[in-house]
């Protein structure tokens, strides 16, 4: 069978170290074309993976079979608008939208065009992620009550660029940035959310949108979740904390993946997502804690869903009405913030 043609517009972060390669190793899908009006950044593409570049998204849509949005965040509502307009199935990078009135309307112009939306949720595959699931899954934890849950990362000197320098039009900062993993992992684990209270911070100096956020959920269940992203965390805490009423489980250090590609590593390489020994997680309690190996990080799972739901039927790896309610989860926060209150949902 003939592979799908991906156009990926935007070769930046997103598309140069996350979703090229990805694609480019996913049985069933070739990178045809790379939109970037960069030079540097048109040669890398062009030789490493052999694809055609161009400089608008517009010259996309008659010579590929999927698009895949890695641009600006301020640009995935129009481009995502404007290729399911031309009759293409879509992934987008997290955040799909500024907000959920918008999500929903790309997830209403998707089903009346026939085509698949799907957002790049991708840490929904990381290792130590999947592991909880199956902790959880297997009954480990008994009933969850808290999920502490951070990203954090020691950068007192900003890098620049429209995530740290933009203000709101450019949906940067990191509340949207990482926050939209926190919030949507979170609802994956506990559920629906009833109430937010956050806190956002511009902690650098030239640093427009915020770069050291919390923010606190209610479940409709009961359970609450501590979330946590910061760029100036000159200690770290650990990536995950869960606590339940039989056990609980604490993880350090963040899912080797990443890295792995910025290194050049290549996804479905032998032993890519192995997370190394020593950072294996504990799960029990204080009295009586064992090491659980990690899960082996699967970033490639979501690519291959999406080639599965192209062409076979099944659901996309990531249904967009889950990222309606993160983004509705995400505005409360953004509220909360501003206002100083707990918002009910």
């Amino acid at each position: 069978m003939t592979d799908l043609r991906v156009g990926l517009i935007g070769y930046g972060v997103a598309g140069a170290f996350f979703h090229a390669p990805l694609i480019a190793a996913t049985p069933g899908l070739r990178l045809s074309a790379v939109v970037t009006g960069n030079p540097e950044r048109a040669a890398e593409a062009s030789s490493r993976y052999g694809a055609r570049v161009v400089p608008d998204a517009a010259e996309l849509w008659d010579s590929v079979d999927l698009v895949v949005v890695a641009s600006p965040n301020r640009t995935h509502v129009p481009l995502t608008e404007a290729a399911l307009k031309a009759g293409l199935p879509v992934v987008v990078d997290k955040p799909l939208s500024a907000t959920a009135r918008q999500a929903r309307d790309l997830i209403g112009l998707a089903r009346e065009r026939g085509r698949m939306l799907t957002v790049f949720q991708n840490r929904r595959w990381d290792g130590d992620f999947l592991t909880i699931e199956r902790l959880a899954a297997a009954g480990e934890f008994g009933t969850v009550h808290r999920l502490e849950s951070r990203f954090e990362r020691w950068r007192p000197v900003p890098k620049g660029g429209w995530r740290e320098l933009g203000g709101t039009e450019e949906v940067g900062g990191l509340l949207y940035d990482l926050g939209s993993h926190l919030v949507d992992q979170a609802l994956r684990l506990l559920g629906p959310v009833t109430s937010v209270y956050a806190e956002t911070d511009v902690r650098r100096s030239g640093v427009a949108s915020d770069d050291d956020t919390f923010v606190a959920l209610t479940h409709a269940n009961g359970a609450r979740s501590h979330l946590w992203a910061s760029a100036v965390a000159s200690q770290l805490g650990p990536r995950f904390r869960v606590l339940g009423s039989r056990a609980g489980y604490v993880k350090h250090g963040l899912d080797v993946q990443e890295d792995r590609l910025r290194a050049g590593l290549a996804p479905g390489s032998p032993g890519f997502g192995d997370d190394p020994e020593e950072r294996w997680g504990v799960l029990g309690t204080d009295e009586a804690g064992r090491r659980i190996r990690t899960e082996p990080g699967d970033y490639l799972g979501f690519y291959r869903s999406v080639v599965s739901a192209l062409r076979e039927g099944t659901p996309p790896p990531v249904d967009p009405e889950e990222v309606v309610a993160a983004l509705t989860v995400l505005e409360a926060a953004r509220r909360s913030a501003a206002e100083g209150v707990a918002v009910a949902l």
